[in-house]
């Protein structure tokens, strides 16, 4: 990875290829079976995918890079971040929304975009700016056009909570305080919500289902039933998809009746709710990195019997992958370090899902979930040129993902 910070760079100058590039690695795990192919090559022409198979043609004026070692793979996808934060043992989550001016955060989530990158995820669906306001769809507009490097990015701008349910909290009652997302009370507010952060770049919008009203509170539901139905009708008429954060199971059980595509963590779901969620194809999005990343700041050594809330999530998630709910990769990333995202997957195959398959959720899957799967997440010809190359075989082993060779979006070689 040192080599690939040195040639972030290259993102920035290097002209899509003029010449067709054939890549060849030892093996392509093309995202559309859980099975690697062993001597298949990929020609990549201008920004797309020409051909992939064994033993492609190659026509004049193709540049060859030979990748001895590694499986080719596509881009992966972060399913759950937040560029805009960095690690709480770092800084809490407090402070960072009442006291890290808004220019410090968006520097620091370039700087986490470019790490993304690197780190061989090309695309990102970014859950909220945690009181940066509207700047993720600022950050996305400059990676679009070029102007720093990061990945593809579908932005949920603000998130939205019922008033008075999120936080900074702490203060004299009645002064006003920043909120890391925008509070609605009552169907009106919340569908007027809906329409502000799509007008302000959303590209999909993101429900607090349940949290706390104070700090020592347990979760609890927050939004009523007629206000989440009214958000996702909302949302769905602008053709925008809809995320849950939920942690409870009535919180669960209203987000699915209001037809949410995804809910984020899910640790209170139970065997009738993951179900339901699997007739209605709504995809979980465990985060098993967060309350990972959380104990261990609590001071857990990562020896086993694992806390209360780790040992939670995981059975959550395991009790969704027995009922066949659609899987989203994504670490809740920004909780801990961006450009560590591969955190999720490993935890993910520790927990019981093959590895394979994690792979297969962390390209192809993530793609379909968040309707952009005739863009990338696969390598079929016609799709977009973004792909990884990693040392080892990610289908037996996920952790291979962190040995990253070679990284191209939209066919520009980042690095080597």
């Amino acid at each position: 990875m040192k080599y690939l910070l040195c040639a972030a760079a290259l993102l920035l100058a290097a002209p899509v290829a003029a010449e067709p590039i054939l890549l060849r690695p030892e093996r392509v795990f093309d995202g559309v079976t859980t099975a690697s192919h062993a001597g298949w090559e990929v020609l990549v022409d201008a920004d797309r995918i020409a051909a992939v198979g064994p033993h492609l043609p190659t026509p004049a004026g193709t540049r060859v890079v030979a990748l001895p070692g590694t499986t080719l793979m596509p881009g992966m996808i972060e399913g759950h971040g937040h560029l805009f934060l960095h690690p709480y043992n770092e800084t809490p989550w407090d402070e960072q929304v009442l006291h890290e001016p808004l220019a410090l955060r968006t520097a620091r989530a370039v700087v986490h975009a470019r790490a993304t990158l690197l780190a061989g995820f090309t695309s990102e669906r970014d859950l909220g700016t945690e009181g940066a306001g509207y700047a993720d769809a600022g950050l996305k507009q400059a990676i679009d056009k070029g102007i720093v490097p990061g990945p593809r990015m579908i932005v949920a701008t603000r998130a939205i909570v019922a008033r008075g349910a999120y936080g900074p909290k702490g203060f004299e009652p009645g002064v006003a305080v920043p909120q890391g997302a925008q509070e609605v009370s009552g169907v009106d507010e919340i569908v007027r919500a809906v329409r502000d952060q799509i007008a302000g770049g959303a590209g999909l919008i993101k429900l607090y289902a349940d949290y706390h009203y104070q700090g020592d509170d347990s979760s609890r539901p927050t939004l009523s039933q007629a206000e989440m139905s009214a958000a996702v009708a909302a949302a769905h008429d602008a053709g925008r998809r809809v995320a849950a954060h939920s942690v409870t199971a009535e919180g669960m059980r209203r987000a699915i009746a209001a037809g949410v595509d995804t809910i984020e963590h899910g640790y209170g779901g139970t065997p009738a709710i993951f179900k339901t969620m699997h007739d209605r194809n709504i995809a979980l999005c465990p985060t098993l990195a967060a309350s990972d990343a959380v104990a261990h700041y609590r001071g857990w050594n990562g020896a086993e019997p694992a806390p209360a809330g780790v040992l939670e999530n995981r059975s959550s998630f395991r009790l969704a992958l027995a009922a066949g709910v659609p899987i989203c990769m994504g670490g809740d990333v920004g909780v801990f370090a961006h450009g560590t995202n591969a955190r999720e997957m490993e935890l993910m195959q520790a927990a019981g899902m093959p590895a394979a398959a994690v792979a297969l959720a962390a390209t192809a899957g993530n793609a379909h979930i968040f309707g952009i799967d005739d863009k990338v997440g696969s390598i079929k010809p016609g799709l977009l040129a973004d792909l990884v190359a990693v040392d080892g075989d990610p289908t037996r082993d996920v952790a291979a993902v962190r040995s990253v060779r070679l990284v191209m979006k939209g066919g520009r070689i980042i690095a080597p």
